[in-house]
C-alpha cells in the first residue's frame, strides 16, 4: 500500500509539472493519443507521435505500427518485436502516453453540462462530475449509474450512491474512471419512477424511464437508437424475476421491457 500510494503521488507531481506520465496498466491506446517511445541506448529513435483514428503510429525504420487498443506495455513490446527483426539487437522500448486525447465519459442527468467530457488522462468520478459542471444539487436523485465495458469485454453496469459519494468524497462509489463509461445521473422527480437500462452499440447508453407498455425499440430510441455496428436481431434483455437470472436472447423491438431490465446490443460481428 506505501509502493502504490508512492507511485500515484509521483504521478501527480508529473503531471502538475507537465511532464508525460507512464499510463497505469488498464489504460488502452486510442486515437488521438499522443505517445512518446523512446530506445533505451538509441536516443535518434525517440519519437513523439499521435495516433490515427486507424490506431497505428509512425516509427522510425519500421513504418506505421498498430497500437490502437493495446496497453503502454504491450505496444512497447510489439515495437521491440518489430526492431529486433534485423534492425536491432535485443531493442528496449519504453511508451509513455502524454496527451490522452482519447479519454471521453458521456455524463448525463442533473449535471450543468451534460454530454461529452474529455480527459487529459483516468480521472475519478468526482472528477469527472466536476467536468460537467457539478451537479445540480435541487435536482439530483439518489443514485447515478455508470456503464463500462467489464473485465471480459461485456457491458458491465455500477450503482453509486450519491449522497454518500459527495459526503465521503472518495472511498468506493469515487470510481475510477478510463474513458468509454457512461455516467447517468438519477433525477430527484424520477426517483421513484420505474426505470430500465439500455447498453451496448446505442448511441447514449444509460438508465432511461421504463413506463407502462416500454418495448426494446422504445427504450434504443430513448438511448439515442442504434449505432451503426448494432447487432439488430442479436438484442438480449438480462432480467431478474423472484430472484432468479434470466436472459432473453434475439428479441424482437416489440418485446415488452419490464422495469430493472438491462437491454444489451450486440456488435455486430461484419
Amino acid at each position: 500500500m506505501k509502493l502504490q500510494a508512492a507511485v500515484l503521488l509521483l504521478c501527480a507531481v508529473l503531471l502538475l509539472l507537465g511532464l508525460p506520465v507512464l499510463a497505469d496498466e488498464p489504460y488502452q491506446i486510442g486515437s488521438g493519443d499522443v505517445l512518446t517511445i523512446t530506445v533505451y541506448g538509441h536516443e535518434d529513435l525517440k519519437t513523439k507521435a499521435r495516433v490515427s483514428e486507424s490506431g497505428q503510429i509512425e516509427f522510425p525504420l519500421i513504418g506505421a505500427v498498430q497500437v490502437g487498443g493495446l496497453k503502454p506495455s504491450a505496444a512497447a513490446k510489439k515495437v521491440e518485436t518489430l526492431l529486433a527483426d534485423g534492425y536491432l539487437v535485443k531493442p528496449q522500448v519504453q511508451i509513455y502516453v502524454e496527451e490522452f486525447k482519447s479519454l471521453k465519459v458521456i455524463v448525463l442527468g442533473p449535471v450543468k453540462n451534460p454530454g461529452l467530457v474529455e480527459l487529459s488522462g483516468p480521472a475519478t468520478l468526482l472528477e469527472v462530475i466536476s467536468k460537467a459542471g457539478g451537479l445540480l444539487l435541487k435536482d439530483v436523485g439518489t443514485s447515478a449509474t455508470v456503464t463500462r465495458a467489464g473485465a471480459d469485454g461485456r457491458q458491465e453496469i455500477l450503482n453509486v450512491d450519491i449522497k454518500k459519494l459527495i459526503e465521503n468524497g472518495g472511498g468506493a462509489d469515487n470510481l475510477r474512471l478510463l474513458g468509454g463509461e457512461t455516467v447517468s445521473v438519477a433525477a430527484a422527480k424520477a426517483e421513484d419512477a420505474p426505470v430500465a437500462y439500455v447498453t451496448g452499440e446505442v448511441n447514449r447508453p444509460g438508465m432511461y424511464p421504463c413506463a407502462h407498455g416500454a418495448t426494446v425499440l422504445k427504450m434504443v430510441s430513448l438511448a439515442g437508437g442504434f449505432t451503426g455496428i448494432a447487432a439488430k436481431s442479436r438484442v438480449r434483455i438480462n432480467r431478474s424475476a423472484d430472484g432468479k437470472k434470466q436472459v432473453l436472447k434475439g428479441v424482437d423491438l416489440d418485446t415488452p421491457v419490464l422495469p430493472d431490465d438491462v437491454v444489451e446490443v450486440p456488435e455486430s460481428f461484419f
